[in-house]
């Protein structure tokens, strides 16, 4: 990425009112619904009762920032369980693609989640997504399953495994490595 970038971690308090100028724009073609659009007031207010049983699930906001300090770019998500942290909306405007935005965010997201001791980093994406899938998969994420879903469709889940003995048995699960010695004392062979 360029020196006329600046990744910039944010509270959630600094960065909805960012990501609300643009996601619009950005996502207004990808043909999805807001689950919300479809609840009624009480099964909304049900929805938010058991979000606060979650208690604080860890968040991470970052923006992109250019050289006058406007938003271009984004990464948010949030913990899922002890081990696994969901990359849930990333976007870079279109004017800035293609300078590697994008591979800088994902990049920054990884050391910053691995060094929190997430074991598990992972992102769903339109199937065709290619502008997205091809960067993460370049940066150690794997295709780990498909998914049909009622409001975006056909979607690709990628994994990104901290522990590297997790990704290997990735390979060995998907039948593109055979067990060896590590492996197979891990799986008792």
């Amino acid at each position: 990425m360029k020196q006329n970038y600046q990744i910039k971690e944010l509270t959630k308090e600094e960065f909805i009112p960012l990501y609300d100028q643009h996601k619009y724009s950005i996502f207004e073609d990808d043909h999805s619904y807001v689950l919300w659009d479809l609840l009624s007031d009480k099964e909304l207010e049900q929805v938010k009762s058991l979000g606060s049983d979650l208690g604080s699930p860890y968040k991470l906001y970052l923006g992109v920032f250019d050289k006058s300090g406007d938003l271009v770019g984004w990464s948010w998500g949030f913990q899922e369980n002890s081990t696994t942290f969901y990359m849930c909306n990333s976007a870079v405007l279109p004017e800035h693609r293609r300078k590697g935005i994008y591979s800088s965010l994902v990049n920054e997201c990884v050391d910053t989640l691995s060094k929190k001791g997430f074991q598990i980093i992972y992102s769903r994406h339109c199937a065709t997504n290619n502008d997205v899938i091809i960067p993460k998969l370049k940066a150690g994420f794997v295709i780990s399953k498909m998914e049909i879903d009622d409001k975006f469709g056909v979607l690709i889940h990628l994994h990104f495994y901290t522990n590297k003995e997790r990704r290997r048995i990735m390979d060995y699960r998907s039948g593109q490595l055979k067990p060896d010695s590590k492996i197979k004392e891990v799986f008792k062979l």
